[in-house]
């Protein structure tokens, strides 16, 4: 890693009018306001001349002072500075950045003192608390009971978000796991449907500007937040979590030690939709936690329990699924819940060492409880404590497993954020991938933690088989996450389905939605390192082997992650590259067929067509795989059918 810090240029303007402050991105074009009005510390953001953040407050309340009123801007020290860095699992592989930032010195009536450090790219803003220790070099600690830190945005602006549920409620008393359905061009006057206020991240859309409002840096140091409902004249503030989550246990607070700070809260602003989704910022803030104790692998894992559920879980049918992924050249098969009791340990050392055999490795999936809700799937009792964690890793990494999945945490308290953080360091010290489910938005943690995969933290594909409502909200919903949730840390979602029924024998119950061009095209719109590709067995012998051809080679890494087209509920067009090999994949969720003209000029080696086959009037639609037919200066047409897609590459 290098970095170099280069020394404030003229052309990052300061003026110090009273108490104002002014300062702007590298390219002059993000300008931030900072100001004491009133006591009051407020700031206001502008892109290319549009006021895309009102006046809104900044403080904090902590138990040895109060940082929302009688305030005094004291100091500020302004920096320009530049950075490179390697990302191994994210949208983006080598990351290089320019940002101004600055130090904010304020003081409260009392003279106690904090800081906000806001870090500015050219649409993107990332700011902080930070918390020194005061007089006599006392108070060390400190409880942060609530934050005023509020995002005011403009009139009309219309919103796509998610809402907080309230906590010990669903299945088995399991939320809030980030896993409700989204609104999409929604008023901001709209109450949430729990009461609760929103998920991170939170989209908008104000006029023609976007805007993406998510938090970064939440470690086992301080409890996740959200969004509250909007209030008028006050905008969106950030709420922590309720006292009710985690079975009531820990507090809704954030305890510190002092010298402290607050996690990072991010706002990403453009014109476009593309600097949501290219944005970096959950990571350009953060930095690695510990070192890697191995080179952890990336790949694809067929996945049993999506279709064929609890009874799946069985020696023979497991060994089904490690032949799927051995025939397909996928690195990993996922071994989901009650594999302790249906298979037994002794057993699964021996299906472990028949995976390596085939030349696949083991994910083995576990429940986080634990005391904080009534999930009864086992293994339990296993990841909720350090000396059981240590014991269970041991036996995993001794038996070749090489990733695990754990499920069914308990909301955002700063309890739960230091499980999270536990399980992945004691899994890196055995070698351990780490997937999490029933769980919290990530924060970072792709560059925070690096045995760290994905979450889910979203409504993810077991919905789909679970009822014929989310099979038909899974267009809608895929083509929300590029633009959201899938834009602030990778996702677990969960499979691409290649059954057209959502049963084993592929014949009963309800259909998928989706063309077989939208599910493949979800390889690439969803991004997560270790990719769930959910064929069955019997698709060897269903799908054309063109089809089979290409799910073999789907990739799960990218060089480069780049905006192309889209609107967020309706469609996505994204292109990545991987290696030298770019891939432009679109899903459709729109009841009529779309048709796109793109320019790909900037996208060199495309040569072949993955769509659906447009123009037949009744049965399945089918799937075209046929050369790319590119215009004059890169332009390609492509005609999507509703809840269809297409892969160029």
């Amino acid at each position: 890693m290098r970095k170099t810090i280069l020394p404030l240029l003229a052309v990052l303007p300061l003026a110090l009018a009273a108490r104002q402050l002014t300062f702007s991105s590298p390219n002059g074009k993000l300008v931030v306001d900072v100001n004491d009005d009133a006591g009051h510390a407020i700031y206001a953001l502008t892109l290319d001349g549009h006021s895309l953040l009102l006046p809104s407050s900044l403080g904090f309340k902590a138990d040895f002072g109060d940082f929302t009123q009688g305030l005094s801007i004291v100091d500020v020290r302004q920096d320009r500075k530049k950075a490179t860095y390697d990302m191994r699992q994210a949208k983006q592989a080598h990351i290089s950045y320019e940002a101004t930032t600055a130090l904010i010195d304020i003081e409260n009536r009392q003279k106690q003192r904090m800081q906000i450090e806001f870090f500015v790219k050219d649409n993107d803003v990332a700011f902080r608390y930070i918390i020194p220790r005061q007089k006599n070099d006392n108070p060390k600690m400190a409880v942060v009971s609530s934050e005023l830190t509020a995002f005011r945005l403009p009139d009309a602006t219309t919103t796509f978000l998610c809402p907080q549920i309230d906590p010990m409620k669903g299945w088995e008393r399991t939320k809030p796991s980030y896993e409700e359905e989204y609104t999409a061009d929604a008023p901001m006057a709209a109450r949430s449907q729990y009461g609760q206020g929103y998920t991170f991240p939170c989209l908008f859309k104000a006029g023609n500007q976007w805007l993406l409002i998510s938090e970064t840096g939440v470690d086992s140091r301080y409890c996740g937040s959200h969004l509250s409902d909007y209030q008028p004249g006050v905008g969106y503030s950030i709420a922590y979590p309720q006292p009710g989550e985690n079975n009531a246990f820990g507090s809704a607070t954030a305890s510190i030690p002092l010298p402290g700070c607050t996690p990072w809260r991010t706002i990403t602003m453009g014109s476009s939709l593309a600097p949501i989704v290219e944005t970096t910022i959950p990571y350009d803030v953060v930095e690695p936690r510990y070192q890697p104790s191995t080179e952890y692998k990336a790949g694809r894992y067929t996945w049993s329990w999506l279709i064929w559920q609890d009874e799946s879980i069985n020696y023979a049918d497991q060994v089904q699924f490690i032949d799927l992924a051995a025939k397909m050249g996928y690195e990993y098969c996922l071994v989901d819940n009650w594999w302790d009791k249906n298979i037994g340990r002794e057993r699964m050392a021996q299906l472990s060492r028949y995976a390596q055999e085939k030349g696949v490795s083991l994910l083995l999936w576990y429940n986080s409880n634990g005391h904080w809700n009534d999930a009864p799937q086992t293994p339990r009792d296993c990841m909720d404590t350090s000396w059981a964690r240590d014991r269970e890793m041991a036996w995993l990494k001794q038996i070749g497993v090489k990733g695990i999945k754990v499920d069914f945490f308990a909301g955002d308290k700063q309890e739960t954020m230091k499980l999270y953080e536990d399980i992945l360091f004691d899994a890196n010290r055995y070698g351990l991938q780490v997937v999490f489910h029933g769980c919290t938005l990530p924060r970072g943690w792709e560059r925070m933690y690096p045995n760290f995969v994905s979450s889910e933290a979203v409504l993810a594909s077991e919905n789909v088989f679970f009822s014929d409502h989310h099979a038909q909200q899974e267009a809608f919903e895929l083509c929300m996450h590029p633009f959201c949730r899938n834009a602030s840390a990778s996702m677990d979602w969960g499979g691409v389905i290649m059954n057209k029924q959502l049963s084993r024998d592929n014949r009963s119950r309800h259909r998928r939605q989706t063309t077989d061009a939208f599910e493949l095209a979800t390889a690439f719109t969803n991004q997560t390192a270790v990719q769930c590709i959910a064929m069955q067995p019997n698709n060897l012998q269903e799908l054309p082997e063109g089809e089979l051809d290409f799910l073999r080679q789907i990739p799960t890494t990218w060089e480069e992650t780049r905006y192309v087209d889209g609107y967020p509920g309706r469609y996505a067009v994204l292109a990545r590259r991987h290696g030298t090999q770019w891939y432009v994949a679109g899903i459709n969720a729109q009841k009529e067929p779309l048709t796109l003209s793109l320019d790909l000029s900037a996208y060199p080696g495309l040569q072949t067509l993955l769509a659906d086959k447009v123009g037949k009037k009744q049965g399945p639609v089918e799937l075209s795989i046929s050369k790319l037919k590119t215009g004059k200066n890169g332009m390609v047409k492509v005609t999507m059918l509703p809840n269809g897609g297409f892969v160029i590459y």
